[in-house]
C-alpha cells in the first residue's frame, strides 16, 4: 500500500507541473531576469588599468547583449586572493600571456572591458609595474560617476583612439597624453575628429601641466574636443598655476586615486591628467540620469540612435547640447577665497576665460545640467564678454585646426 501511495503522490505532482500555461513559464522567467537600466560608457585611452585594486571590484556580471555590443572576444576571470603580484601570476597563463592586439577582454566582477589595439606592450592591457598612469585615470572617471561602464584602451597612438572613436556604444573618449609644453606638433587630433565630428562622441582632452595656452595642443586644442586644465577644488578654488591657458574648462588638480600595482593603495596625485577624466565621468553621470528619466536603456551616438547621446521618445540630445550645458553650467570662483600661499593664482576679474575658459566643473554642475537638458529649469545665458572670450577662442582652434 505504500508503493500505491507513493506512485500516486508522483503521477499528481508530476501532471501539476505540466499545468503551467507557457505564459506563466515566460512570466516566472522575466521576473528572474535581471533588468540593467541605463548606463553610459566612458573610455580612457592610456597606460593600462590595474583590474585587481578594490576600487574596480564589483559583485556583478554584464549582461551578454551589452558584452557582444562592445565586441568582447575574451573573458578573463581574475584570481580573487593574494597579493597583486601573486594574482598577476596565477592569471597570466590563461589571461595575459594570450591576449592579442585584436582582443577586446571582459574582466566578470568588475565594469571593465579593456583592449590594447598596439603591439609592444609587456603586459596587454595591465597597468605595467613600471607605470600606474591609467590606473589612476580611470580612477578618476569612476570617482564622478561610479556606475560609468569602463571600455579601457591601452596606447597613445591614433589606433588607440580609433579602436574607442570606432565603437558604437562608447559615449565619452579622454586622453590624459600630447605633447610637453603644447608643443604645436601633430598628435592624435585626426582620430578625435572622427570620434566627435564623424560619430558624434564626446573628448575631453588634457591641457598641459604648464600655463602654455591649450589652443595649439593637440589633445586639448581642436575646435571638436574639450580642452581642461586644472584648479584646486575644495583648496581655494582657484586655477593651478602649472597648468594650461584658455582651455574650455577647468577641473579637479588633485585628487586620491587607487595604485597600480597593489590591490588596495591609493595615492594623492596632481595634473589635469586627473582634471580630464574627473570631467569624462561628470558628463557620464549627466547621461545616464538622462537616460533613466526617459529610458533611454542604449548608449554611444550611432546612426541607429539618430547620432544622439539620448534618444528618448520626448528627449534628444547630442553632443554638441551636453557641451553647451557644460559651458552653461561652468563658474568663476570669487577672488576672495584665493589664499597667497597656496601655490595657485587667482581667478582675475577680468577676462577669467583666458585663466579657465568658461570656468571650473565639479560634482555641483551635474544637477544644473540634468535640470536644463531635461526641460526641467533652464540655465541662464553666461555673460556676454564671458561668451565673446569664449568665441574667440573657438574662432581661433577653428582657424588652427580646421573646422
Amino acid at each position: 500500500m505504500p508503493r500505491v501511495l507513493l506512485l500516486c503522490t508522483l503521477l499528481i505532482l508530476s501532471s501539476l507541473s505540466g499545468c503551467l500555461s507557457s505564459d506563466e513559464e515566460e512570466q516566472i522567467i522575466e521576473i528572474d531576469e535581471p533588468n540593467f537600466g541605463a548606463y553610459s560608457v566612458v573610455a580612457p585611452i592610456d597606460t593600462g588599468i590595474n583590474v585587481y585594486h578594490e576600487r574596480f571590484i564589483l559583485n556583478e556580471t554584464l549582461p551578454d547583449w551589452l558584452l557582444e555590443g562592445l565586441g568582447v572576444t575574451m573573458t578573463c576571470n581574475l584570481t580573487q586572493e593574494g597579493t597583486w603580484q601573486e594574482r598577476y601570476d596565477s592569471d597570466k597563463e590563461d589571461c595575459w600571456d594570450i591576449i592579442s592586439s585584436s582582443d577586446i577582454v571582459y574582466f566578470p566582477g568588475t565594469r571593465i572591458i579593456g583592449t590594447t589595439p598596439d603591439d609592444g606592450t609587456d603586459i596587454p592591457i595591465l597597468d605595467d609595474p613600471s607605470d600606474g598612469h591609467g590606473t589612476a585615470v580611470t580612477g578618476a572617471v569612476l570617482d564622478a560617476n561610479p556606475d560609468a561602464i569602463i571600455f579601457f584602451v591601452e596606447g597613445f597612438s591614433d589606433a588607440a583612439v580609433l579602436a574607442a572613436a570606432n565603437q558604437p556604444l562608447v559615449d565619452i573618449i579622454s586622453t590624459s597624453f600630447g605633447p610637453i609644453g603644447s608643443v604645436p606638433v601633430p598628435g592624435i587630433e585626426d582620430a578625435t575628429r572622427v570620434a566627435v565630428v564623424e560619430n558624434h562622441k564626446l573628448h575631453t582632452g588634457a591641457a598641459d601641466n604648464s600655463p602654455s595656452p591649450a589652443v595649439q595642443d593637440s589633445t586639448a586644442g581642436p575646435p571638436w574636443s574639450i580642452g581642461i586644465s586644472g584648479y584646486a577644488e575644495e583648496g581655494d578654488d582657484q586655477k593651478e598655476i602649472m597648468s594650461g591657458s584658455y582651455p574650455d574648462i577647468a577641473a579637479d588638480w588633485t585628487q586620491m586615486l587607487p595604485n597600480h600595482d597593489d590591490i588596495d593603495g591609493y595615492h594623492e596625485t596632481s595634473g589635469t591628467s586627473f582634471a580630464t577624466p574627473r570631467t569624462a565621468g561628470i558628463l557620464s553621470l549627466v547621461l545616464t540620469q538622462l537616460r533613466d528619466s526617459v529610458e533611454d536603456l542604449g548608449s554611444g551616438a550611432s546612426s541607429e540612435r539618430d547620432g544622439l547621446l539620448v534618444n528618448g521618445s520626448n528627449l534628444s540630445v547630442s553632443n554638441q547640447d551636453l557641451r553647451d550645458a557644460l559651458n552653461l553650467s561652468a563658474w568663476y570662483p570669487g577672488f576672495s577665497t584665493w589664499d597667497p600661499t597656496s601655490g595657485t593664482a587667482p581667478i582675475s576679474p577680468i577676462a577669467p576665460c583666458t585663466q579657465v575658459g568658461w570656468g571650473v566643473v565639479n560634482m555641483s554642475n551635474v544637477e544644473p545640467m540634468f535640470s536644463h537638458l531635461g526641460g526641467i529649469e533652464s540655465m541662464p545665458d553666461r555673460p556676454s564678454d564671458v561668451v565673446a572670450c569664449m568665441e574667440a577662442n573657438q574662432a581661433i582652434r577653428e582657424a588652427y585646426w580646421g573646422d
